[in-house]
């Protein structure tokens, strides 16, 4: 049973809460929504034209900036929503679409990031390995594991989810404000053990062995090296910045409803829960940064797309600066 207020009001509180929604949520889903739709699309097309054929890497990258393209797509249905003040004015299927939309790629992201980060471990540990890892083979293996496993993760949404009528006007509930709390409740916990902390383990274990490794190993400062740990910093950073505060708060603000919570906690916890929405979905953009940072191959395609290379090289004979070698890595970009 839902008991969030029954302590008395807050009034205070609650308007934050309802200026929150209806102002900081539409601006920032905005923002998301115009840098990653640009920024992904411009990635898949770069990947899609120019980097073909592709490794096992690859096929991880285009599937992840698919998933971000589908996630931020569902982006403007919301923004509509939360400005006119939380009025559904499509079906109930919609709504139900909508949200687990937004939640399927969430998770999708999520396990993407995971399998760069497991293959980034692979090759580094397991030099002579690296082929057979860039195989073609693995990168569809890990990517149609990962579309199976967050369909089963994400479809008991549907039934969960669902437009309702409230005060005169039709609203599509987010997940944790759905009616069903105890259903909720251990969902919820399922969907945050098994979708976000063990993949958050496996990647800060594997972050963990890369840093080990290539502070053991020689030629610690080579270009692949250097880049294989921002890479695997920059996965465990979207993790803890974007995904932790969500996945926490949605927890506890479940919880909260689930309690007597008195109303003024509820609502700076609802507070606090709509901040932490769309840090979620900043991944998307942060995501962006991964695919120059993978390999020499996507950076050089994107100048050359955008004509930047032949701008930054008369720029460097004008400086007197020497163009960058990229080549002689001793490691392969995966």
């Amino acid at each position: 049973m839902d008991t969030s207020g029954s302590n008395g009001e807050d009034p205070i509180s609650k308007c934050v809460v309802q200026l929150m929604k209806r102002y900081y949520l539409p601006v920032f889903y905005t923002i998301i929504f115009i840098v990653a739709l640009v920024g992904n699309v411009t990635s898949i097309a770069i990947y899609l034209t120019k980097l073909r054929p592709w490794k096992s890497s690859s096929i991880i990258m285009v599937n992840l900036a698919l998933t971000d393209l589908l996630y931020v797509l569902s982006m403007p249905f919301l923004v509509h929503y939360y400005s006119i003040g939380e009025s559904w004015l499509l079906s109930n299927f919609m709504c139900r679409y909508i949200r687990f939309s937004f939640h399927f790629h969430l998770y999708g992201s999520i396990l993407f990031l995971t399998c760069l980060a497991v293959f980034r471990f692979a090759v580094v540990l397991k030099p002579l390995i690296a082929a057979q890892v860039e195989k073609r083979f693995w990168g569809i293996l890990a990517c149609s594991a990962v579309w199976v496993i967050v369909a089963a993760q994400t479809v008991p949404m549907l039934w969960l989810i669902s437009s309702e009528e409230s005060q005169n006007k039709t609203v599509c509930m987010d997940f944790a404000s759905t009616k069903c709390i105890d259903q909720l409740y251990w969902y919820s916990w399922l969907l945050t053990t098994v979708g976000f902390l063990l993949p958050l383990v496996v990647v800060f274990l594997c972050y963990i062995g890369i840093r080990k490794q290539l502070a053991e190993g020689p030629y610690e400062s080579t270009p692949s090296r250097v880049r294989a740990r921002r890479v695997t910093v920059l996965i465990l950073v979207v993790f803890v910045v974007c995904f932790l505060p969500y996945h926490t708060l949605r927890v506890l603000r479940i919880h909260t409803r689930r309690q007597n919570t008195p109303a003024s906690v509820h609502n700076i916890v609802d507070a606090a829960y709509i901040i932490s929405r769309p840090l979620a979905g900043l991944n998307t953009v942060s995501n962006l940064a991964l695919y120059t940072l993978s390999g020499d191959k996507f950076r050089r395609a994107f100048r050359n797309t955008f004509h930047w290379a032949r701008c930054l090289d008369k720029a460097r004979s004008l400086l007197g600066i020497a163009p960058t070698n990229t080549g002689g890595t001793d490691m392969p970009d995966v």
